[in-house]
């Protein structure tokens, strides 16, 4: 309940009860306190059950900390009931970009090298531009410092 408060704070926060509410009146004030934090826990829980019974047996398993969407989205991903990792596994991002690069700069993909050229290997634009011998309707190799 109080994981964020430091030992530092909780002396200084007892200090300062001592001080506002005396040594005399501090256990009455805890025991108030915590009778009215066992109340609301109380509360919330018959609240919680009460839905639970509202929303019928199909929801039995349901928790309230699902609706936190990052539990929720934690919760799907390890289920994977729809495949999930199966496509995260599929896509290789590094793959994807060296091919969207080698298309860029004119080279064909080193798992299928070919004919990417007109002289059938690839074409490589750092060199010194040559004559191409294109046929009437091909297009030039896309050249990245010219734009």
């Amino acid at each position: 309940m109080f994981n964020d408060i430091g030992p530092l704070e909780l002396v200084a926060l007892v200090v300062l009860a001592v001080l506002v509410f005396g040594p005399d009146k501090l256990p009455k004030m805890i025991q108030d306190v915590t009778r009215t934090i066992r109340k609301i826990r109380e509360f919330s829980e018959s609240a919680k059950a009460d839905i639970r019974q509202e929303l019928g047996p199909e929801f039995k398993d349901f928790e309230f900390e699902d609706l936190n969407p990052k539990t929720f989205i934690r919760k799907q991903l390890d289920n994977d009931e729809l495949g999930l990792k199966e496509i995260r596994n599929g896509f290789d991002l590094k793959k994807e970009m060296a091919e969207v690069t080698d298309a860029v700069h004119g080279r064909e993909p080193e798992a299928s090298a070919g004919s990417a050229g007109p002289s059938g290997g690839s074409v490589d634009m750092t060199k010194k531009r040559e004559k191409l011998d294109l046929a009437k309707d091909e297009r030039p190799p896309f050249d990245s410092d010219a734009t």
